[in-house]
């Protein structure tokens, strides 16, 4: 394949996820291919080249949604409460996102006809969320710059105080603007801290 030709194939495969999501988060499942085609501006073998299936299709979608969510805590001798305030900042602007919600109500919905797909969407990014926060803990803890106690638990909590009320707020109340709250985050990790900070 000549580069022009591969820079076409990248960019309708680009084209068509970027459409696919919009679709997926719209309609869900039901979505057409029809539509999702016309979104991304190409014909509709065009997609079934890159895509043989409307479920592989979705099953893409939605692990581009994870690695989206995920989110990288590095200790880089910021100390404990900046790099929460940092990470938690990370976390909430992609996780209540407009985009982050609209994916959250897609593979709740979608769950049960997509077990395998929702046990994978599990287990890469909110488990992979809580493994990592879990490790930071810990090594945190190990260092004596936060109490011991079960690091597991901790970053459970944790991403429940940055997550669950304003998650809702945004699922049933239909509330968009959830991110910019700087606020009330460093108020969620002073709680954290007053908790496990010693």
């Amino acid at each position: 394949m000549f580069p022009k030709q591969e820079s076409q194939t990248h960019d309708n495969r680009a084209r068509i996820l970027c459409a696919a999501a919009a679709a997926f988060m719209e309609k869900g499942y039901r979505a057409s291919i029809d539509d999702i085609a016309a979104r991304a501006g190409v014909v509709k073998q065009t997609l079934y080249n890159h895509f043989e299936r409307k479920d592989l299709l979705f099953r893409e979608v939605i692990r581009n949604a994870i690695r989206a969510v995920l989110v990288s805590l590095e200790d880089d001798d910021v100390g404990v409460r900046d790099a929460l305030v940092r990470f938690a900042g990370s976390f909430r602007r992609k996780a209540l996102s407009p985009e982050g919600i609209a994916m959250f109500r897609t593979m709740v919905a979608e769950a049960p006809r997509f077990p395998e797909l929702s046990a994978s969407f599990f287990s890469e990014g909110p488990e992979q969320a809580l493994s990592s926060l879990a490790a930071f803990l810990e090594k945190a803890m190990k260092a004596g710059k936060l109490r011991r106690d079960d690091p597991r638990f901790a970053a459970e909590m944790l991403l429940g105080m940055l997550t669950s009320h304003d998650r809702l707020r945004g699922l049933i109340n239909l509330e968009t603007d959830l991110t910019n709250d700087v606020d009330k985050i460093e108020k969620i990790v002073d709680c954290f801290m007053r908790a496990y900070g010693k």
